[in-house]
């Protein structure tokens, strides 16, 4: 919320202007692992310079433009890392995420945002008819390999929820599964949970490959194809739908969710992640931001309040839902019972 009582500033408007200076200088940083370095051994800009066979004056000015937006610390000319960049930049931490630039940064991404104007007179994306949800389209491989250090953890925090007391058979089917990192999840969790991933075949390899890696691969099995067109077969306990439902409008949505209602055992449940905005919908801000995403890069999805994703569930023929946080993700869960 601004401050109505500060004099105006432009500053606002220059820092809005030039946010692709940061953008550039964390890919950058990224791409020279210069946290890695960092957090091995606090460095000047001489020693990091040398050991990244760089000059002097191009690393004292990255890591100088790093310190004033809060990604290192400097102290006696020696950078150290913050307590988030030594969480989730420095590559020998469990928790690492610079991989994500990799979907974040793409082409395949970004040029939905070069003609917003476009795209607000249109309602949609103007980078091509169906934009990221075209049949197959090759993004989603993109994000599978990229994107899923970046859920292990919301993954873990997701498993435990839905799973508090993993004592019992769990049927689970995961709906463009993605990097599969939600499905391999809680077959970590739960020995006797048995997981259907389903995804175009591309990137069903990727979950494949994670399921193996994780240990869990026997029970772990595929559906290739569209989650609007496939058999998902029945009798499913949870049936989850971890970022999906904002690529597509509320009818189609609710299309979708009979399926999956249909698809669930009497007590099943549906478990959603998403963006889920507060009903002003400007807040919490990393929240309801994403609804620009969805406008840059989709015909017509949206981040949706819970009052909107409860009407939909509740029109597909669910009992009820329930909005959980799930800190310190800017996400949440809700989970909806058949």
């Amino acid at each position: 919320m601004s401050d109505h009582t500060a004099e105006p500033s432009p500053m606002l408007f220059m820092e809005t202007v030039n946010a692709y200076q940061r953008t550039a200088a964390i890919k950058a940083a990224i791409e020279l692992d210069l946290f890695t370095a960092v957090g091995e051994s606090s460095a000047t800009a001489q020693e990091l310079a040398h050991k990244h066979e760089a000059t002097e004056r191009g690393m004292r000015i990255l890591c100088d433009y790093l310190a004033i937006i809060g990604f290192l610390t400097k102290e006696n000319g020696r950078y150290g890392l913050t307590t988030d960049s030594a969480m989730f930049l420095d590559r020998r931490s469990p928790a690492y995420v610079g991989d994500a630039t990799e979907f974040l940064l793409s082409p395949m991404l970004t040029d939905g945002f070069k003609d917003i104007a476009a795209a607000v007179r249109k309602g949609g994306t103007v980078m091509s008819e169906k934009g990221t949800i075209a049949p197959e389209h090759p993004v989603w491989v993109h994000f599978a390999r990229a994107m899923a250090s970046t859920m292990a953890l919301p993954a873990q925090l997701i498993a435990r929820l839905v799973d508090a007391t993993p004592d019992r058979k769990l049927k689970v089917l995961d709906v463009a599964a993605g990097h599969g990192m939600f499905g391999v999840a809680i077959a970590q969790h739960n020995p006797h949970a048995e997981i259907v991933a389903l995804d175009w075949p591309h990137v069903l390899e990727v979950a494949q490959e994670n399921a193996q890696k994780a240990g869990v691969e026997d029970r772990y099995h595929t559906i290739a194809g569209s989650a609007f067109d496939v058999d998902y077969g029945s009798g499913y306990d949870l049936i989850l739908l971890t970022n999906f439902l904002h690529h597509f409008d509320p009818p189609t949505c609710e299309q979708l969710l009979q399926k999956v209602y249909a698809a669930l055992a009497d007590e099943g449940r549906a478990v959603t992640l998403e963006f889920v905005p507060n009903e002003d919908r400007v807040s919490p801000p990393a929240t309801a931001m994403f609804s620009m995403v969805m406008l840059a890069s989709t015909p017509s999805g949206d981040a949706y309040t819970f009052t909107e994703f409860e009407r939909m569930f509740q029109r597909a023929g669910f009992s009820r839902s329930e909005l959980y946080q799930l800190p310190p993700t800017p996400e949440q869960v809700i989970v909806s019972f058949k």
